[in-house]
């Protein structure tokens, strides 16, 4: 399939975990991929896979999300080097772990600053830069409806990205942008696996619970196509079904 040929995506926290297979599946579609991430020495290698899984261009794009200079950096070096954007994927993440009273503001606001007002940078640049018909595909989690302990300021985050997601809707369809979030569960990553909750059992993983990275790529990928074009505002699911049984 060549769904996002001529296409360029950004996508956040490209370079590893569900970010880069988001980029590889854009990438083997034919989107020109800008990878961003924070640490040159994974964005250089998350860019060559991109590039392995047939991406026509990458840039490896040094970025804090959590600057709002360094995203409309970003954007304009985006438009810069290809002339145009189409698609940007808000998916990079932090999440802390804590009970809720040893957390100090700085620390919320350092997950809030990545989680959702990272977001918010790069929505607002891309409404102001895209053409009708672009679009953009939040990662939320299901922490944002049914959580665990110890993850406040994430699930806070999360349940804040959806809500931001519906705003941007309504105020992106007049614009032709479409904006819709995805909800991973457990899905197969690092950030899972090193979960302290995870690690401790307090929040029980069942394996058959267990996502990749690429049944989340892939629904986002649906999400940023021409394939999804009546589809505004959506928050979808991909967890195999675990959110109904916790």
């Amino acid at each position: 399939m060549t769904r996002f040929q001529d296409k360029v995506a950004i996508v956040t926290g490209g370079a590893s975990g569900i970010g880069l297979a988001i980029s590889q599946r854009l990438a083997s579609e034919g989107a020109r991929v800008v990878v961003v991430g924070r640490t040159e020495k994974q964005l250089t290698e998350g860019a060559e896979l991109v590039k392995k899984a047939g991406a026509p261009a990458v840039w490896a794009s040094v970025c804090d999300v959590a600057v709002e200079a360094q995203v409309e950096a970003t954007v304009q070096g985006t438009l810069e080097r290809f002339g145009r954007l189409d698609v940007i994927v808000n998916n990079a993440g932090l999440m802390l772990f804590k009970p809720l009273e040893q957390y100090s503001g700085e620390e919320w606001l350092r997950v809030l600053s990545v989680d959702l007002l990272g977001s918010f940078y790069f929505i607002k640049q891309g409404f102001l830069h895209m053409k009708p018909g672009s679009c953009i595909v939040n990662v939320s989690s299901i922490h944002a409806v049914e959580t665990s302990p110890l993850v406040a300021p994430y699930a806070a985050a999360k349940a804040g990205v959806n809500s931001l997601t519906r705003s941007a809707a309504l105020e992106g369809k007049p614009k032709g942008i479409r904006v819709n979030v995805v909800m991973p569960g457990a899905i197969d990553t690092p950030m899972l696996w090193d979960n302290p909750n995870v690690k401790s059992g307090v929040e029980t993983i069942d394996k058959a619970d267990v996502g990749r990275p690429e049944d989340v790529a892939a629904t986002v990928a649906y999400l940023a196509s021409d394939d999804a074009a009546f589809v505004q505002g959506a928050e979808v699911r991909v967890d195999g079904g675990r959110l109904d049984r916790l």
